[in-house]
């Protein structure tokens, strides 16, 4: 059997079981979305504007944020209108394109914090060597390569996802279209189709978690070795941000992706989306902020002159 076209539709459910509290969880949702773009934007903005936050390791912050932006964009609008609305309508190619704009986005994001990773190991590892092996045209490279690598293996699994017959149910019973609650409607057997997710998870998740585990234990190696107590607090505040971004960003998401369709838990799955989707890009600024010595004095700075 075979989709009828492919301008049929889906229907989202997104929150309908809240009854009375929709319009609460809606304005509490919109508050989160608009701190979180703030965030993100003030740090866009701060590493632009500072000459003194023009370093590779801050370069790679920006973007991050950048693509986090985006990455909130293509799911928190549709979820906050779930609120409002008992079933909401998506055409099947929305949803396909949802679905790639969010793993492309997530993926580039994986391998940019491993890009990220790499910068803080030569730092502290090879600081000697830094300006040598870290040059601008570097970043660049890396950059573009997270997003290519992203982007082109959102592609190839959104394709095969899309290509299974969606017979029966067209009902995704979340607020948007993620890989597990679009794959538990197909009709057919899906096991190549799960392999395949497994495959692109494991290059998007599992291995760059790993090099990211990796270079922080030689990193954490070094920072133990310097003598004097100010050096070790500089050196581990530099860190410290990113590796607990990499834990939450990796942590969900290989919950999430890593595991068969028999394991598809539709309300988990709904919560712990809500939790990498609102609560944890919305913790990223606050995280790198709070952490971070430079960029809290940047951003008085920027303040202040905009006061003046």
């Amino acid at each position: 059997m075979r989709n009828s076209t492919f301008s049929s539709e889906f229907i989202i459910l997104g929150f309908g079981d809240l009854a009375g509290l929709q319009s609460f969880f809606f304005g509490l949702f919109l508050a989160m979305h608009l701190v979180t773009v703030a965030g993100h934007t003030a740090i866009v903005v701060v590493t632009i504007t500072d000459c003194h936050l023009q370093t590779p390791m801050y370069f790679f912050l920006r973007n991050l944020s950048i693509i986090e932006i985006c990455y909130i964009l293509v799911i928190v609008p549709n979820m906050l209108a779930s609120f409002l609305s008992m079933k909401q309508k998506m055409p099947f190619l929305g949803c396909a394109l949802q679905m790639h704009l969010f793993i492309a986005l997530g993926g580039a994001e994986c391998f940019l914090l491993t890009a990220m990773a790499y910068d803080r190991f030569v730092a502290i590892c090879n600081p000697l060597h830094y300006t040598l092996l870290v040059t601008r045209a570097f970043c660049v490279q890396m950059l573009a390569t997270a997003c290519v690598s992203g982007f082109v293996l959102s592609l190839t699994l959104t394709v095969l996802i899309f290509l299974l017959p969606f017979c029966q149910s067209h009902v995704i019973n979340h607020f948007f279209c993620d890989i597990p609650a679009v794959l538990y409607l197909a009709c057919s057997d899906t096991r190549a189709n799960e392999i395949a997710v497994f495959l692109v998870c494991l290059l998007i998740l599992l291995i760059p978690f790993l090099l990211i585990l990796f270079s922080y234990g030689f990193i954490i190696t070094a920072i133990l070795k310097i003598r004097s107590a100010e050096g070790r607090s500089k050196a581990f505040s530099t860190c410290a941000g990113h590796l607990l971004v990499s834990l939450l960003h990796y942590g969900c998401a290989i919950f999430i992706y890593i595991r068969p369709k028999s394991c598809y838990t539709p309300e988990e799955d709904k919560i712990v989306s809500l939790i990498y989707t609102n609560v944890t890009p919305m913790l990223y600024p606050m995280i790198y902020s709070l952490r971070n010595k430079d960029v809290k004095v940047a951003l008085r700075r920027l303040f202040t002159s905009r006061k003046q």
